[in-house]
């Protein structure tokens, strides 16, 4: 099944967003809770804070 391009980037927006928002937590901690949160895998969580960040949406 082909994903949504925009429900890429919707997702990535909002791991970025909430590791900027939970920087007082320690990353493994951030990465349980997304991976809980959207049912992804931690290797997942951590590609997509890898990627360049999408500067105009992250605070």
């Amino acid at each position: 099944m082909k994903r949504s391009y925009e429900l890429l980037e919707k997702r990535r927006k909002y791991v970025q967003n909430y590791v900027a928002d939970n920087q007082h937590k320690q990353m493994k901690l951030i990465v349980a809770e997304l991976s809980d949160q959207l049912f992804l895998s931690e290797r997942t969580i951590y590609n997509i804070i890898n990627q360049d960040p999408i500067f105009c949406d992250v605070a």
